[in-house]
């Protein structure tokens, strides 16, 4: 597209360093900030959404062994690449749900809050009215892209590093995560882009409300795409029996289930409130 537009972005990375081995590890945090690119949609009540461009590449897709938590259905570590796209830079918000679908089934209240309470069906309809309106192509994330914008070039269980605090992100922060430590539980969802962006400009990835995926889902990644693909079980994409992906955590989580490899499934008809959405766009 040529009618990208630069915008910067602060990210935070964490540094633990122990003077000696009787002490507790310091935190400190590291902000740098960053230039990325993106292009905006109008979607009704003077409203945009904001869609960064990212370019593909390789990585490392499931968590290693030596990885704190890990979860069987979180391997084989396997390659895969990724082509270029687009994904909005925040989770869909209530105030563009209501815009584009004329209503807002959210538990919590706040325009600029994740929209949630929004089944798998509801962010397909969304996609679909989104795509219409717009005429590209608009859908949600495969999981394998989900992974690689979280994990942002990164290999740490968190796009952050090591560990989380209450700080970057809004989850059950009353338990902490390895050697980080715990803080303030807001147990309610939050205004979207409101702790720092991830390498590639994005927020929220980790926490506030898990995200649904395209996917269908699997009990491991035997077998799995090795090209950014949905993983889907039928050509009947609209089955409602086949559990979907959701990725991420959610503010009711702890940072366990936060990481940037955890995978949870729920049927695609179920609408809770931790579960939101972004969105994809093909170039």
């Amino acid at each position: 597209m040529n009618n990208l537009q630069k915008y910067k972005f602060e990210i935070v990375t964490i540094n633990l360093s122990t003077h000696n081995n009787y002490s507790s590890p310091t935190l400190t945090l590291n902000k740098v900030e960053k230039e990325g690119n993106y292009f905006s949609v109008e979607i009704g009540n003077n409203l945009n959404l904001d869609m960064v461009n990212i370019l593909g590449g390789d990585f490392v897709m499931g968590t290693p062994d030596t990885e704190q938590g890990r979860s069987n259905d979180e391997t084989p570590q396997h390659q895969v690449s990724i082509p270029d796209f687009f994904v909005s830079k925040y989770l869909v918000t209530q105030s563009q749900y209501l815009a584009l679908m004329n209503n807002n089934p959210s538990f919590f209240s706040g325009e600029n809050k994740p929209v949630e309470n929004v089944s798998w069906f509801c962010a397909q309809n969304f996609c679909a009215k989104l795509s219409q309106l717009t005429g590209k192509n608009f859908r949600l994330l495969t999981e394998a892209e989900w992974e690689y914008v979280c994990r942002a070039n990164t290999t740490t269980p968190f796009s952050f590093g090591k560990t989380i605090t209450a700080e970057l992100a809004n989850y059950k922060a009353s338990y902490g995560y390895g050697e980080g430590s715990s803080g303030q539980w807001k147990q309610e969802t939050t205004d979207v882009g409101i702790y720092g962006a991830n390498n590639f400009g994005l927020y929220d990835l980790h926490g506030n409300v898990w995200e649904w995926c395209e996917d269908n889902w699997h009990e491991n990644y035997h077998e799995a795409p090795i090209n950014g693909e949905a993983w889907l079980e039928t050509t009947d994409n609209l089955d409602k029996d086949l559990p979907r992906v959701i990725r991420g955590g959610s503010w009711d989580d702890t940072a366990y289930y936060c990481r940037a490899g955890v995978r949870l499934w729920t049927l695609p008809q179920f609408k809770g409130k931790l579960i939101g959405f972004r969105v994809a766009c093909d170039k």
